[in-house]
């Protein structure tokens, strides 16, 4: 699969993270549209089949697939997975490793044990997503921390955007969804995001478009944080324009 392959399948399924990417070099997007539909296929594998079974063997045909690709063998046949192969190097391969078996959870309607449960599985899918892009764009160990707050902040957003769709489905995706609880939650993740801000000289400016895609975190951990009933009613989506606004102004400043 091209790059222009991928893209596409990020446009249909992911828009703001395709318009993130279309806000970065074309060298950059080469790298973040593989990365991209790799994580869409992962995913969206837990919700494709109702039989547990069966969405376990797709998550460890991933899982098997990074293997190859960590020991340089011949990618599978999968056009994600040879887009994947060229986007990414071994030492990336561990880190979506993990994410991938944190997915495990989307399979299964058990709520998260606790909010540490959360955390990790914030951590794994979203931070390891966010710093493998970094990585791959070039950003040192060094700065591993910093990328992967901002990671948790973003994929918390995007987590309590996702929360009717999952109750819909019969998850229980809150340790505490009371009100307290939800502000207690959207306030971890603004607290992230503030340290990851505040370490940004970490992250050199080559890498900085794998952070675009967070652009909306601010804006919706604020208003979770200021309207939790929000957060249930589905209403965190800010008006189109001002979701323009944003990214633009992220994209043209590189200040994510």
């Amino acid at each position: 699969m091209t790059t222009e392959a991928c893209a596409q399948l990020v446009e249909r399924a992911d828009p703001d993270r395709f318009l993130a990417t279309m806000a970065a070099p074309p060298a950059a997007r080469r790298v973040l549209f593989p990365l991209y539909a790799f994580n869409l296929e992962v995913s969206r594998t837990p919700w494709m089949t109702r039989e547990p079974m069966i969405a376990a063997m797709r998550l460890q045909f991933w899982r098997d697939t990074l293997d190859g690709i960590g020991a340089g063998k011949p990618p599978r046949p999968h056009g994600v997975a040879a887009a994947l192969a060229g986007a990414i190097g071994p030492a990336d391969v561990p880190v979506l490793d993990a994410l991938v078996a944190a997915r495990r959870w989307d399979i299964y309607k058990d709520p998260f044990e606790d909010q540490t449960h959360l955390d990790r599985y914030l951590n794994a899918t979203s931070g390891g997503l966010y710093w493998t892009a970094a990585h791959a764009l070039g950003a040192p160990a060094a700065a591993e921390t910093t990328v992967r707050a901002y990671g948790f902040a973003a994929g918390l957003a995007g987590f309590l955007r996702a929360v009717p769709a999952l109750q819909a489905r019969g998850r229980a995706p809150l340790p505490d969804g009371t009100p307290q609880g939800i502000r207690d939650l959207a306030d971890r993740g603004l607290k992230a995001l503030a340290r990851a801000r505040a370490a940004r000289d970490t992250v050199p400016s080559a890498a900085a478009p794998a952070l675009f895609a967070g652009w909306r975190a601010a804006t919706t951990l604020n208003a979770a944080r200021t309207a939790p009933e929000r957060v249930i009613e589905g209403q965190l989506s800010e008006s189109e324009f001002l979701r323009r606004a944003r990214l633009l102004w992220v994209a043209f400043t590189g200040r994510w």
